[in-house]
């Protein structure tokens, strides 16, 4: 059986108007910048570290990708949904796996560890877990190392889960102790 997320977390959306897309959710939602580069944007409205992630096009694709290129359409990017734990992500894992669907990108960001998978039309989403208790998730996107490295360092799964089952803590994954970063944003190219 199919471990199901705990609650939603947030959706991450692609803009070429970064600045004012930011200022109509501080607007409608009383949203508050929680960390922001170039780049991206990340806003809250509540206690989780972020609800809403904005993807600045005109930075990350500066040539203007046609809109047929979906990395370069405007809209939607992925919606997030939280697992209660790191056993409950990644059994769930080995149980879609077995069922012939994997993750096209597995990702530790530092403030959460994270599967994404696209539906048979492609649309995303990102099965996550929180790396600290929500305090300290607030505190890692506000802080140095999120500045540092705000996409994150990718892991793989089939090691997480057979050191899991070994005995390991799931504390112990969830520490990043890696911090280089990525390819930026799957495929798109370099952002400073």
């Amino acid at each position: 059986m199919t471990r199901k997320p705990i609650k939603f977390a947030h959706v991450v959306y692609r803009t070429r108007r970064f600045e004012e897309v930011i200022g109509w959710y501080e607007t409608v939602f009383g949203a508050r910048v929680q960390h922001e580069n170039p780049a991206l944007a990340f806003l809250t409205y509540d206690d989780e570290h972020h609800r809403f992630a904005f993807l600045n096009l005109a930075v990350v694709d500066p040539n203007g990708t046609p809109e047929t290129d979906r990395r370069g359409a405007v809209g939607v990017d992925h919606v997030a949904y939280t697992n209660a734990s790191v056993r409950d992500l990644l059994e769930n894992y080995a149980e879609l796996k077995a069922k012939g669907i994997a993750p096209y990108w597995c990702v530790h960001h530092g403030l959460t560890a994270s599967l994404y998978y696209a539906d048979p039309d492609g649309n995303q989403m990102e099965f996550q877990v929180d790396a600290f208790a929500s305090d300290g998730c607030n505190a890692f996107i506000r802080g140095e190392q999120m500045s540092l490295n705000p996409v994150g360092v990718e892991f793989d799964p089939e090691d997480w889960l057979a050191r899991l089952r070994g005995g390991a803590p799931e504390s112990d994954l969830l520490v990043r102790k890696v911090h280089e970063p990525v390819s930026p944003i799957r495929g798109f190219a370099a952002f400073t």
